[in-house]
């Protein structure tokens, strides 16, 4: 019996050294980004656009989807020594009370973001923000890709289902577990920021904007330094 368990026990444990060396492996430099789209009823409402006029939140939403598309494809096709960056990019909104996966999460084509922010025209529903948090937040957090980020752009508050203070924690809670981590960025859109001030608490970006300039400003903040490079400061507001 004792000569078995020395053969068996070195056996398990070499096994498992060779499982957490391959999982380990598996990590592959690249960007992981999950954007949370409102699609709720609230988009339809009028606030400033570019020119100045009134214009509903989800027509200058849908040009900021399309400026980010654009924006990411850059950074994809601009890395060191010509070569492409590792792009994965998903897009999730609200259907049906809940969270809808438009685009899975899978290498970035820009091509996909900017038809799908072409064709969406009809805001309706409530905000299940939670919900779909948790949805886009356990996409990234099963990639592979070293850098996971969550972007949010929304208008409201969590209207159906949970809490996304709660539903963050959680992430953060199996992130840990899998030893990675997952960062995640609030854009409030003609919404008060405090109503978020409970992932901010949990150390997300949490920044508003009121009219299409500043939500301009505010994305490109997010993406230039906190997903495509990273610093601490929002720009201020005009």
């Amino acid at each position: 019996m004792k000569l078995i368990q020395w053969i068996v026990v070195p056996i398990m444990l070499a096994t498992l050294c060779v499982s957490a060396t391959s999982a380990h492996a598996a990590a592959e430099e690249g960007v992981a980004v999950a954007i949370v789209y409102d699609t709720s009823g609230s988009m339809s409402e009028p606030v400033k656009d570019a020119a100045g006029k009134s214009s509903p939140k989800y027509l200058i939403a849908n040009r900021a989807l399309v400026a980010i598309a654009n924006r990411i494809q850059a950074f994809a096709t601009n890395g060191a020594a010509g070569s492409p960056r590792n792009i994965h990019a998903g897009l999730f909104i609200f259907q049906d009370g809940g969270p809808h996966v438009a685009l899975p999460l899978s290498p970035f084509k820009a091509g996909a973001f900017i038809t799908w922010a072409q064709a969406f025209s009809l805001p309706t529903g409530g905000t299940p923000l939670g919900d779909t948090l948790n949805a886009a937040g356990h996409a990234v957090l099963n990639s592979n890709l070293t850098r996971k980020h969550v972007l949010v752009i929304t208008d409201g508050m969590n209207t159906i289902g949970s809490d996304p203070a709660t539903v963050l924690a959680k992430l953060q809670q199996e992130a840990g577990q899998k030893q990675t981590s997952v960062a995640v960025h609030f854009v409030a859109f003609d919404v008060d920021a405090k109503v978020f001030a409970g992932v901010k608490k949990l150390g997300a970006t949490v920044v508003s904007a009121s009219n299409e300039s500043q939500l301009d400003a505010q994305l490109e903040f997010i993406l230039e330094k906190k997903i495509l490079l990273e610093e601490e400061e929002p720009p201020k507001q005009k």
